[in-house]
């Protein structure tokens, strides 16, 4: 680490490729659709408990439908990840125990796309799984699910973090089962205004809001400090709607989403809708994951893992959702998925079965059409293009 833009892997190129194969039987499907695109970089998360070394470094050539493996930035469960609005610089996770959890950063080569870690701070808790950068760049948040606190890093003038400037413990006010037994801290969520911070809590069932505008570097809670959703949902991502009027919550727990009115003004939360995200009767053990709104806002996407899918949703011009379709993901354990910067892909990452998995976005509809086109990568948990 840390010694120059070439550095950051230590794994043979060649055996590396060979590794993390690239399949693309319908190659020619996404020449002829995407020919107007342009290369995007594309960074994946993974867990480095077995073949994987860190953080994964792509270039997307839609023009020929291919992901080109450039490197791979060596640092430990990097399982969230966030790129700073001037592509300079990402931030990363490292989910392990209190001792050796970490909040990274690293300076993105715009040549390359090849990372060089600037430095790491203590994650002052336990198993950091999400980070996200204010919209100016100024200040990194960090999630630590195991501890259930919520942590602020003011951002250097050369993108390295500076130490913690403010950490926020949740409380459980309810202990229940061995998922619920203390407040679990999930995720971290910017509002469009840059003035207040949603962070789902899935410990506590509770989308905790803070104010971020005075003073700098500091969570003061807000006047409402929380959205109560059903007991046992368990809270884990959330994805605001393009027009700053609704917001999303994808509930683990209990396999539903609950659509929120949002309240810009004040940073509150009005219950709308709580949906399933499984077929009626299904009964098979499943938790959800990850949520996205499309670019279109007409389409809302969630992951089932253990139904091994995606639910679709349309949205109507009040915010709410009807269900249209699941889609099989083409692996297992869709623990993230993303929704590439045109609107015309998604791709799943399968955890354990270690593969990224394309579709096709049917912007009338918003169902998916499988492409045929995957790569193999070691547990992938995190896609993050560069240009979102």
């Amino acid at each position: 680490r840390g010694r120059g833009w070439g550095s950051v892997s230590d794994i043979n190129q060649e055996s590396a490729l060979n590794k993390l194969e690239i399949r693309a039987p319908c190659i020619g499907w996404i020449i002829t659709t995407m020919t107007n695109q342009i290369s995007q970089r594309v960074y994946v998360g993974t867990y480095t408990d077995t073949d994987s070394k860190g953080i994964q470094i792509y270039q997307v050539n839609t023009n020929k439908g291919q992901w080109e493996w450039l490197g791979v930035a060596e640092t430990t469960n990097p399982s969230f990840l966030a790129i700073a609005p001037n592509k300079r610089y990402l931030y990363a996770t490292t989910e392990v125990g209190a001792d050796k959890a970490l909040v990274s950063a690293f300076a993105i080569d715009p040549a390359t796309g090849l990372l060089r870690l600037l430095n790491a701070q203590p994650a002052e808790g336990s198993a950091p799984c999400h980070v996200a950068v204010d919209q100016h760049g100024r200040f990194v948040y960090a999630a630590n699910y195991g501890s259930g606190n919520v942590l602020v890093y003011p951002v250097q003038p050369e993108g390295g973090l500076a130490a913690c400037s403010d950490r926020v413990q949740h409380i459980n006010p309810n202990p229940d089962s061995a998922r619920q037994d203390g407040p679990h801290a999930h995720s971290v969520n910017i509002d469009p205004s840059g003035r207040y911070l949603l962070v789902c809590d899935l410990g506590i069932d509770r989308v905790m809001i803070y104010r971020l505008d005075e003073p700098p570097g500091k969570l003061s809670p807000n006047p409402v400090p929380f959205a109560q959703l059903d007991l046992g949902s368990g809270p884990r991502h959330l994805a605001f709607h393009p027009d700053g009027k609704h917001v999303y919550v994808i509930n683990e727990l209990n396999n539903t989403i609950t659509a929120f009115d949002y309240h810009a003004k004040w940073g509150g939360l009005t219950t709308k809708q709580v949906i399933s995200t499984l077929p009626v009767g299904y009964t098979d053990v499943s938790y959800c994951a990850d949520i996205h709104v499309h670019p279109n806002g007409k389409f809302l996407y969630g992951s089932n893992r253990g139904h091994e899918s995606i639910a679709i949703f349309a949205i109507d011009e009040q915010g709410a959702l009807t269900f249209i379709a699941h889609e099989s993901v083409g692996g297992k354990w869709p623990r993230n998925f993303a929704i590439d910067p045109s609107g015309q892909l998604l791709y799943v990452a399968n955890e354990r079965s270690d593969n990224i998995v394309a579709f096709q976005i049917d912007p009338q509809t918003g169902l998916l059409h499988a492409t045929g086109y995957e790569i193999s990568v070691p547990k992938p948990v995190m896609i993050c293009f560069a240009s979102n």
